[in-house]
């Protein structure tokens, strides 16, 4: 394949990539809106996409191990092949964690609201504002602009930490809210865990960008 050819190939699997970025956003938003509005018909839609989520990232891999397999990219083509590979495994995790939380408003949906929702979509916003800064970076091959989301992970574990310590103090204090308690918790989690996620996209920008393999920050599992 000509060179013209091979990088409408590595931009298409690029675009793709993002495609998918946009469908994981659109299923962080809306889990979060489902939780906050107690809309369990949005819920159910969050979950049933999230099989299209995990189909997209199929795609991609199937691509990207083509691509490589037949036309033997130099070190910079292969960085970003390499990158693609595992930031769709990301993505998709992400999603994994949105269709969690879309499962837990379904939880929530039939029980008494515990109190306002505030910090949790602060959580989800934030979350999802840093993945389309990861991904845009990516594009750019913005190294600044990959640390600077990297370090606003703080932001979201200050949240986590927020909600998780307000909640154990409803559920020392009265017992019967344990279980919705409890629940909120498993949803901030989700969402900590996705920006982690995130904060891995970015550790790919730069690997793109350096061809050095860092990770920045805690360990991420």
């Amino acid at each position: 394949m000509p060179r013209m050819g091979f990088d409408r190939h590595l931009r298409e699997l690029e675009d793709d990539m993002l495609l998918l970025g946009s469908m994981v956003g659109k299923a962080v938003d809306r889990s979060m809106q489902s939780m906050k509005e107690r809309d369990l018909e949005l819920a159910k839609q969050v979950i049933e996409e999230d099989k299209l989520i995990n189909q997209k990232r199929f795609e991609i891999e199937e691509k990207s191990v083509e691509l490589m397999a037949t036309q033997q990219p130099m070190a910079r083509d292969l960085r970003i092949i390499v990158a693609v590979l595992n930031i769709i495994v990301d993505l998709e995790r992400i999603g994994d964690h949105a269709e969690g939380n879309a499962k837990i408003a379904l939880m929530l949906g039939e029980e008494p609201p515990l109190k306002p929702l505030i910090d949790l979509p602060r959580m989800a916003s934030k979350t999802e504002e840093m993945l389309n800064r990861a991904l845009g970076a990516f594009v750019r091959r913005d190294s600044a602009e990959a640390l600077r989301v990297i370090d606003e992970d703080d932001e979201v574990d200050g949240l986590y930490n927020q909600i998780f310590r307000e909640l154990l103090v409803f559920m020392a204090e009265d017992p019967h809210t344990i279980s919705r308690a409890t629940r909120l918790i498993w949803a901030a989690h989700n969402l900590e865990r996705s920006a982690d996620r995130v904060t891995n996209i970015c550790e790919r920008v730069l690997f793109v960008i350096t061809g050095k393999s860092e990770e920045f920050g805690s360990s991420k599992y």
